[in-house]
């Protein structure tokens, strides 16, 4: 649900934030920015309110009043579940943080789960499921079948079925409650369970009750580490998931020359490659095959990824 849709408990202010909304729709953001401070002077505690009315602010060019309006939602919404601080790192109103909040990320894809697949697969040109298990098929030295698969991030379960047959137990784990629901729809994982990768891994989710450390021999994450900036903490998860000698892949938005890893105006982290294998380094993977590709259309521009494929020193 966007920000602007949710009420203010107010009718007058909730009537004229819908009226804003349609003057922006309307290519009219600066009206629409003084309605929204009219209803906004109604209701001053209304964080969606001011999240809505910095969107309208940016689109007229008044960056200043964006971000004082971000900062309102922060003051209002210290979970910041609008990813307020993901914005005004964007628009240089504050620091790049090294990650999303947890609950903006949930409510991201809790709101997203039912139209997720057919805005992203049949809008969006987004491949990387298919892409990702063709890369791990034909790596070199990669086993051909797998014991124990985690995919990490699993959404609605679109990679599920393009390694299902290539596994013994196939277990996915996401953040939001939403997605799960989606992929347990697709019957094709033998457990799904809510993990938060941004935790440390006694917190994750992902070795709950009766789920063991190193029990994994191929782990997945696709189209996933684009919502964490710094890697090091899931790449820790990943290590004590991961047997000797488990294959992990995954894919991230290529960030090209950047050093380290950039937030792009998507709110999403882009990594630069020198970055992953450093990590990935770090933590004992070596990278056995990589390909760059297009993942996905993003406002009618390409977002280039780079899919890898790396595996555990035994």
């Amino acid at each position: 649900m966007l920000p602007s849709q949710l009420s203010s408990g107010d009718v007058i202010a909730d009537r004229r934030a819908d009226y804003a909304k349609m003057l922006a729709e309307s290519g009219e953001p600066a009206s629409a920015a003084e309605l929204m401070e009219q209803a906004l002077e109604l209701v001053p505690s209304w964080a969606a309110g001011w999240f809505s009315l910095a969107a309208y602010r940016e689109k007229a060019g008044d960056v200043p009043g964006a971000v004082a309006a971000l900062n309102e939602v922060l003051a209002l919404d210290e979970g910041d579940v609008f990813g307020a601080r993901l914005k005004l790192a964007v628009l240089g109103g504050a620091e790049m943080p090294d990650r999303p909040p947890s609950r903006y990320v949930e409510r991201l894809f809790d709101d997203y789960a039912e139209r997720f697949e057919t805005s992203l697969v049949e809008k969006l040109g987004y491949s990387v499921p298919q892409k990702l298990a063709v890369l791990i098929a034909q790596a070199a030295d990669i086993p051909t079948h797998f014991r124990l698969a985690v995919d990490l991030g699993c959404g609605t379960g679109l990679l599920g079925p393009e390694i299902r047959d290539r596994v013994d137990r196939l277990e996915g784990f996401d953040l939001s409650k939403g997605m799960l629901a989606k992929a347990a729809e697709k019957g094709v994982y033998d457990h799904l369970g809510q993990a938060d990768l941004s935790l440390a891994p006694p917190q994750s989710g992902i070795f709950e009750a009766g789920l063991a450390a190193g029990r994994a021999d191929l782990i997945t994450a696709a189209d996933v580490l684009m919502y964490l900036g710094d890697l090091d903490g899931v790449l820790t998860i990943v290590a004590a998931l991961a047997a000797d000698g488990a294959v992990f892949a995954f894919s991230v938005e290529d960030a090209g020359d950047a050093e380290g890893y950039v937030l792009r105006e998507s709110l999403r982290f882009a990594h630069s490659e020198a970055y992953v294998r450093a990590v990935l380094g770090a933590h004992g993977f070596t990278v056995r095959d990589l390909s760059r590709s297009i993942i996905r259309m993003d406002g009618g521009k390409p977002v280039h990824g780079i899919l890898f494929v790396t595996r555990k020193s035994a």
